[in-house]
């Protein structure tokens, strides 16, 4: 069934649990944008309802008890929420054209979430996150001089607070990167969740070696869902030793998805529990 978020984007998905499309965008016409209103942060996140003082609470007795505390943005932050809001194309373009409406649409989005990432600073979390999706297969959503021009300012002014605070800076970006690289390093970014085979595995371990902490998005497309045991492990073996280090650097993540045999995710299980004392 289609449902609606706290933007007003009307989603659809084929598979109960797994994030679908947007299907209909509030702001897909420019007329109604003097109308239109951004949901209030201080009872939402933009996907569903919280209470932030009980959030409060909760990371407060976290910090008692001494656990590593984070806190942060919904995915799709800023750029894929202008996307939801206007449609893709619509968004390209904006930036093309170079809309006085859009400046105006990326300063609403981002009072929004300004407003959560001070919370989660004045709560004192110990890292606070920023996930966004910016790639394609090949090649980033967006080009490298419309990312600057438009996204990456807001990221920093997104990150201000936490940076002065002294939180670690966690991005994630799904997809093809690479050509987004120098301004997404410069955006203060300390520990960088990105995909293994779609930007490699040798540019990563180059790019980003002893540079900055690398969380690998470890391959949901092809050697996990249709490789062989054997496989996962080589994969697993060879990203450890490429992209970490004696000095650390590397954290791991796998999404588990429908249709990946119980066999992979036992042999993935397993290989990263081989390797995580590699060095």
């Amino acid at each position: 069934m289609p449902y609606t978020d706290d933007f007003g984007c009307v989603w659809k998905t084929t598979m109960d649990g797994i994030t679908g499309t947007v299907v209909e965008h509030p702001l897909g016409d420019w007329g109604n944008l003097e109308k239109y209103r951004a949901p209030n942060p201080s009872i939402c996140t933009g996907i569903g309802a919280i209470n932030w003082e009980q959030q409060k609470q909760n990371i407060a007795l976290a910090k008692e008890c001494g656990d590593f505390t984070s806190g942060g943005l919904r995915h799709g932050h800023t750029f894929l929420q202008l996307c939801d809001l206007r449609g893709y194309e619509n968004l390209m373009f904006d930036f093309v054209d170079e809309k006085p409406e859009i400046f105006k649409l990326i300063d609403m989005v981002e009072q929004f979430n300004v407003y959560i990432v001070n919370q989660y600073v004045e709560m004192g979390v110990d890292m606070v996150t920023y996930a966004e999706d910016l790639g394609m297969q090949l090649g980033p959503m967006l080009s490298p001089a419309h990312f600057k021009k438009y996204i990456k300012p807001s990221y920093q002014r997104l990150m201000k607070p936490a940076v002065e605070k002294g939180c670690i800076i966690h991005m994630h970006f799904d997809g093809d990167i690479r050509t987004l690289t120098d301004d997404l390093i410069d955006s203060h970014v300390q520990v960088l969740n990105l995909q293994d085979l779609v930007n490699g595995v040798d540019w990563i371990a180059d790019t980003f070696g002893g540079r900055i902490c690398v969380e690998v998005d470890i391959d949901r497309q092809h050697i996990t869902a249709q490789g062989t045991p054997q496989q996962i492990d080589s994969l697993i073996r060879e990203e450890v030793i490429k992209i970490g280090s004696k000095q650390g650097g590397l954290l791991m993540i796998y999404g588990w998805y429908p249709g990946v045999p119980l066999e992979n995710v036992r042999a993935l299980m397993d290989a990263m529990e081989k390797y995580s004392f590699y060095y």
